[in-house]
């Protein structure tokens, strides 16, 4: 039975089907694509959620050199911040930002600055000042690094953070590192998170004294 309250000293969250609903961006790009390259668009959008776009090509394409993914990823980044049509704030969004404003917390997101710039304008929510984005990081998730990276730069150990995410490399990047995770949506119902919402409706942030983050969850 997912837990219904969990306890954190830090707050990781991602971007994308977290707080952010841009998935009509996303399947605009990436079915673009996907068609250009041959591929089948609704088995490649099985693969773009979480990812870096150089990571995703690599998986479609894995013959391909890797400097060619880098340098069409360049092009889709570009796209992809152009294109802010539909993007909206994940239910709750709003409310859920405004709840942990005084809280530790950092945005650990695959987009680049400058696509988290543009979805988190775009959906009228906070930008959180501490963040780790594209460029910050080496690897993408499924690949801890960019949550291990936020949680030091917050000053916490990882055993403290609790992960927001909604896809299977993002959840899987969260349990690498150490962390507990909250899941966020239909994609994250299936891959057994710590707990797990629709939305951010049905999540409830509590202070304590202590400095301890009590997240509680709607049952319904």
């Amino acid at each position: 039975m997912p837990a219904t309250v969990l306890e954190a000293r830090a707050l990781l969250l991602d971007m994308d089907g977290t707080l952010v609903n841009s998935d009509a961006v996303v399947e605009r790009c990436w079915r673009r694509w996907a068609l250009a390259q041959g591929l089948d668009p609704v088995a490649a959008l099985k693969v773009v959620h979480g990812r870096q776009g150089y990571a995703t090509m690599a998986a479609l394409l894995p013959d391909r050199p890797m400097e060619q993914n880098y340098a069409e990823n360049r092009i889709m980044l570009a796209e992809e911040t152009a294109d802010t049509e539909g993007v909206v704030p994940v239910a709750g969004a709003p409310a859920f930002m405004a709840s942990i404003a005084a809280l530790p917390h950092a945005l650990v997101t695959s987009a680049d600055e400058a696509l988290a710039q543009a979805r988190m304008t775009a959906a009228a929510l906070p930008m959180p000042a501490t963040r780790v984005t594209a460029e910050l990081v080496g690897a993408s998730k499924p690949d801890p690094e960019g949550f291990l990276k936020g949680a030091a730069e917050l000053g916490f150990a990882p055993a403290d953070c609790v992960v927001f995410e909604d896809s299977e490399a993002g959840i899987t990047a969260g349990r690498a590192a150490g962390m507990r995770v909250v899941g966020i949506g239909p994609r994250a119902a299936a891959l057994s998170p710590d707990a797990h919402v629709d939305d951010l409706t049905q999540l409830r942030v509590e202070a304590g004294a202590d400095g301890t983050i009590l997240l509680r969850f709607d049952a319904r």
